[in-house]
């Protein structure tokens, strides 16, 4: 008898997203510099509101996020009932393509954008379209160019994960404003926290009906574990987001971590000061020895060598030193080595072992 039980147009060509490395065989205590993770971890005060949190584990959560996105909003001076919370930006990704996206439907991204997109498009049944960018930057015409009756939705992350790269306002801008009329502009804006003075196109979305960020605690705010991130944009389209948002998605130890989290941006300050600072140390220290990258606005570099198998056997290398970073080859990358900025042990030891494995060759 044929089996009659099928999954949803779109599902089984899914390939399952997977997580930077956590260990290397053979390695005690290895460094992971993989996931893009802050070194430092959260904040103290977020700590301390987690632990809190502990009293109350008996008690349903809001099922509005009042509390954090009040605090998300007074941060960043937004309207707070336009904000949405949720497990991950991830999460927020997903809502966009259920609601906006379906069978017939396009999702356009670029060839190195996040892989959720692609997850996420054809989770929703609607067809992924992957734009070329230029030199591992975002190519705006060319997203114009693949753009038709059929896109709903256009996903681009600026700085974009795994290049570092990113684009200007006014080139973001351009972009919402050559969108046909039925599509909308979706800014991911996981790594803005990482860019000095960056409004992460907060500006664009109070001026347009067309664009909606997301946002996360993963990265700066060193709440990986935790899961939480948020959305922005008109009124109308969160509502609908609110209406395919499970009541009771978020707990109340995350809302609680997360409210402390983004109440504390002299933490934030601190650590994208870190952050840069020895961003530039090691891509100069890199760049020394034969291995170049792009400017990065984010946690990481993207290390570039003379192809897949150095990348490769550089990878083995550094796993072999205890250094666990990321092969990128998921993301059209196969030549190249995602490196996140670590402390300032973390980033000596890469780039001594890079040294080193450059000069035995």
């Amino acid at each position: 008898m044929t089996n009659m039980i099928r999954p949803q147009p779109g599902i089984l060509e899914i390939a399952p997203y997977v997580g930077g490395k956590a260990a290397a065989a053979g390695v005690a205590n290895a460094v992971k510099l993989s996931s893009n993770e802050n070194p430092f971890g959260p904040s103290d005060k977020a700590k301390e509101s987690f632990q809190r949190a502990v009293h109350g584990l008996h008690r349903y959560p809001s099922t509005d996020h009042a509390e954090l996105r009040t605090a998300i909003a007074e941060v960043h001076g937004l309207d707070a009932a336009r904000v949405i919370c949720g497990v991950g930006s991830d999460e927020i990704i997903q809502f966009l393509a259920q609601a906006y996206a379906g069978p017939r439907d396009e999702v356009v991204f670029t060839e190195h954008g996040f892989l959720m997109y692609r997850i996420c498009a054809l989770a929703a049944g609607a067809t992924p379209v992957e734009v070329k960018e230029r030199e591992r930057v975002t190519d705006v015409d060319a997203i114009l160019a693949a753009c038709g009756p059929r896109t709903r939705l256009v996903f681009i992350a600026n700085p974009n994960n795994p290049t570092g790269t990113m684009i200007a306002p006014a080139e973001v801008e351009r972009l919402a404003a050559g969108l046909p009329k039925q599509a909308m502009l979706v800014l991911d804006g996981a790594y803005a926290e990482y860019v000095e003075g960056f409004d992460a196109g907060l500006a664009l979305i109070e001026a347009r009906s067309n664009v909606v960020m997301t946002r996360t605690f993963s990265k700066i705010y060193g709440l990986g574990g935790l899961r939480i991130g948020w959305g922005y944009g008109p009124a109308e389209v969160i509502d609908v987001l609110n209406r395919v948002r499970q009541p009771f998605n978020l707990s109340a130890a995350q809302m609680d971590a997360a409210e402390a989290a983004v109440r504390d941006q002299d933490y934030v300050a601190k650590c994208r000061a870190d952050n840069a600072r020895m961003r530039a140390w090691l891509a100069s220290a890199l760049a020394e020895v034969g291995v170049p990258s792009d400017v990065s606005a984010a946690n990481f570099i993207l290390a570039r060598f003379a192809s897949a198998d150095e990348a490769q056997a550089c990878d083995a290398f550094l796993q072999a030193e205890g250094l666990i970073v990321r092969q990128v080859a998921g993301y059209n990358l196969p030549h190249c080595l995602r490196i996140t900025i670590g402390d300032e042990s973390a980033c000596r030891r890469v780039a001594h072992a890079v040294a080193r494995f450059k000069g035995a060759k």
